[in-house]
């Protein structure tokens, strides 16, 4: 498991590298590093995960198996064992994981007024009304954002945010359709011209301590944000939610929600408002409606309306009547 740490993770995004880490250090390790490699059974393995889905999601379960079963396939072809084991065992059931959430127009409408004061408002606005994953939004560059657009050109292009970069080591998104150019709204036009504003200060009031790097949204310091910092003060925003409601929620933690949860959020509104599966897949960035429904299962309006809609309008009354 170590040797596979240090050497066959190599070229890897650092998060992923410490999350797996973290994995076989806290699951893996702990459970059967003290084995032979040679005497690692499949009834071993088999026994492992199904202790470890008494306290994991399936989701984690898969991510150890891989975990080991990674290491023992590079063993297997530096002649250190005759087969993987752990191919032959297959992943259980594990606890439920967390469901995502997602807030409702009036909600959101909450969260961005709580939002005004902080110094996360443009990157709240833009991550609600864009979408955008937290990895698209945090490099986002101030070259990749035009607030004017071009009313002259044919046809008309409207102001707008190019999402083609991520936090990954790569700097590329997610996937290739994951690239896209987004039309920007009025709301979200207004938030970055204010934190276009908001960073003129910033910068001064740093000095010579400012780093820049032609990012939109910063630290005091216009360094990147961190996901955790992020995490924090959306948090902090959520706990001024609840008196800006009438009436105010019975049950509100803001520890319960993530900052990814302003896409999920996305996608619910439009899905209510009636928009086809196809465009907000296109949207977020989606290389199909599958992946959508699959993924923003719950957040997708269940029943299908256009059908109804359009026979009213083609059959307005029983002409027997």
């Amino acid at each position: 498991m170590t040797d596979w740490l240090k050497y066959g993770l190599a070229g890897r995004d650092e998060t992923t590298v410490t999350t797996n880490t973290i994995l076989c250090n806290t699951h893996v390790i702990p459970a059967l590093g003290a084995r032979k490699l040679r005497d690692l059974s499949a009834d071993d393995v088999d026994k492992w995960l199904a202790d470890k889905s008494k306290v994991l999601s399936t989701r984690s379960l898969e991510a150890i198996r891989s975990c080991l079963n990674r290491s023992v396939r590079r063993a297997m072809a530096r002649d250190k064992v005759k087969r993987n084991v752990v191919e032959l065992c297959a992943v259980p059931a594990g606890r439920p994981g967390r469901p995502s959430k997602s807030l409702t127009l009036k909600q959101a409408e909450a969260v961005l007024v709580a939002a005004e004061d902080s110094p996360l408002y443009a990157y709240i606005v833009v991550s609600l009304l864009t979408g955008g994953r937290t990895e698209e939004m945090r490099p986002l560059r101030w070259d990749h954002v035009d607030l004017e657009g071009d009313p002259n050109a044919i046809p008309e292009i409207p102001p707008h945010i190019a999402v083609w970069r991520s936090v990954r080591s790569s700097g590329d998104t997610k996937t290739k359709k994951s690239r896209r150019t987004l039309a920007l709204p009025g709301r979200a036009i207004d938030a970055l011209k204010i934190q276009r504003e908001r960073q003129g200060w910033q910068r001064v009031a740093a000095g010579d301590q400012w780093q820049e790097n032609g990012l939109v949204f910063t630290s005091s310091m216009g360094t990147e944000l961190d996901a955790a910092n992020v995490r924090r003060e959306f948090r902090k925003i959520l706990a001024r939610v609840p008196k800006l409601l009438d009436p105010q929620p019975h049950e509100w933690e803001p520890n319960d929600w993530t900052t990814r949860e302003t896409r999920t959020s996305f996608v619910s509104i439009l899905s209510d408002r009636g928009i086809a599966i196809e465009e907000i897949s296109r949207l977020v960035g989606h290389s199909s409606t599958a992946v959508t429904e699959e993924v923003y299962r719950k957040q997708i309006r269940p029943v299908i309306q256009t059908g109804a809609v359009a026979m009213d309008e083609i059959f307005k009354a029983d002409p027997r009547r």
